[in-house]
């Protein structure tokens, strides 16, 4: 990387499994620390607390301190300005849309406002997302209204990045702005 960096937003997004997380931890290990990893993740059975291992594993030795935060990103404040990475959008959603008791609210608010939040902290912040819509297959309605609602809030976030990434396969696809390394 050559020169300052300036303040940045830069949101990948992709299918499950494309290498979004790796590229991801890359690019927070070229920007300025300290390293902030957001884990929005519930530790809810056998198949997310193996997924939040397989994270920890990824990115040990890499700088960050993680702080999981399942909800109300806008309250969490970082000791000092770095480089943030949320890991992810489609679980912090989730969480904010459906509550523990059945309930359902509107996600985008809560969301949006935890990232400007991030941002007036950060001097960098780097989002993971997933492509969820593309698949074209009919779900129940509390998962289409999600799929909804998240789409929305990835415009939002697109709209507001700098940078905007797809990946496949490992490769980053620029949709917006550059990649700088």
């Amino acid at each position: 990387m050559k020169g300052k960096v300036t303040d940045m937003m830069i949101l990948l997004t992709g299918g499950s499994g494309c290498g979004k997380s790796f590229y991801a931890e890359s690019l927070c290990g070229k920007l300025p620390g300290p390293r902030y990893y957001i884990a929005a993740m519930r530790p809810f059975g056998a198949e997310s607390l193996e997924k939040i291992e397989k994270h920890r594993r990824m990115r040990e030795g890499k700088g960050f301190e993680t702080i999981e935060r399942y909800t109300d990103l806008a309250s969490l404040k970082l000791s000092e300005r770095g480089t943030a990475l949320l890991e992810c959008v489609c679980n912090l959603t989730a969480n904010e849309m459906f509550g523990e008791d059945g309930s359902r609210r509107d996600p985008f608010a809560s969301v949006m406002g935890g990232v400007e939040a991030l941002l007036e902290q950060s001097g960098h912040v780097v989002i993971v997302t997933n492509d969820v819509s593309s698949d074209g297959e009919l779900y129940e309605e509390g998962t289409m209204a999600y799929i909804r609602a998240l789409g929305r809030i990835n415009a939002a976030l697109a709209r507001r990045a700098d940078t905007v990434c797809e990946l496949v396969c490992g490769i980053p696809i620029p949709r917006k702005g550059a990649i700088l390394w």
